[in-house]
């Protein structure tokens, strides 16, 4: 995933920099510090994503943005990050095509999972020839993040096991979630493994001395 970080303060897109340089799999390509320049760098370094804040001392963040996203099948994905809260910046960048808007102050659990969310949209984008409606479905986030259910599972099951995934806010193992939910370990191990190939949960192996190593899984939207 390459990255171009555009913010009008030095210091905040060196820090915003360390966050990405921090993410596996990503890599900063260029900064810049006014609209003219992201739009130039945007040219010609091709980035996948672009960090972008709303105030810059040339134009509007919004601005930018719109002149990024043109609706070529090579626009680069946008991540609004700024400290305007107002709800007309904020619309503003939805109508105009921001993947996310984070607002300054944020963790860099925060940035990092709207990064590897673009990286998945990309991925998932990258690998259709054709999209069926599910595919679709995935992609704009139709019907809740629980998407479209497999046979055997159900929607308030579904929203039980995504709250206690959220509130716990670090990842779980199918038999911890089990414990929470009241569920048994299979249901809950069913559920979360549906939640990782819609995209909304992502799980990483913890090895132990024996045995199979241990699924643990954590939201990620």
């Amino acid at each position: 995933m390459r990255v171009l970080v555009v913010d009008d303060d030095f210091m905040v897109a060196k820090v915003h920099s360390g966050y990405v340089g921090r993410i596996a799999g990503c890599a900063v390509v260029g900064v810049a510090h006014t609209g003219a320049d992201a739009v130039a760098l945007a040219g010609s370094l091709r980035p996948d994503l672009v960090l972008l804040d709303v105030y810059l001392p040339d134009m509007s963040g919004i601005e930018v943005l719109r002149r990024l996203r043109t609706g070529a099948p090579d626009d680069p994905s946008v991540l609004v990050i700024t400290a305007a809260d107002d709800a007309a910046t904020v619309a503003a960048a939805l109508h105009g095509g921001a993947l996310h808007y984070l607002v300054k102050p944020f963790d860099s659990r925060a940035l990092e999972e709207q990064v590897e969310r673009a990286r998945r949209l990309r991925g998932r984008l990258a690998g259709l020839d054709r999209a069926g409606q599910e595919d679709i479905d995935r992609l704009f986030g139709a019907g809740g993040s629980s998407g479209r259910l497999p046979k055997g599972l159900t929607a308030p099951t579904a929203q039980l096991v995504e709250k206690v995934l959220r509130e716990h806010g670090a990842d779980l193992s199918a038999t911890e979630c089990a414990e929470r939910t009241r569920l048994s370990r299979v249901s809950a191990r069913r559920y979360l493994e549906h939640f990782v190939e819609t995209g909304a949960v992502e799980v990483r192996l913890r090895y132990g001395g024996t045995g199979r190593p241990e699924r643990r899984y954590t939201w990620t939207r």
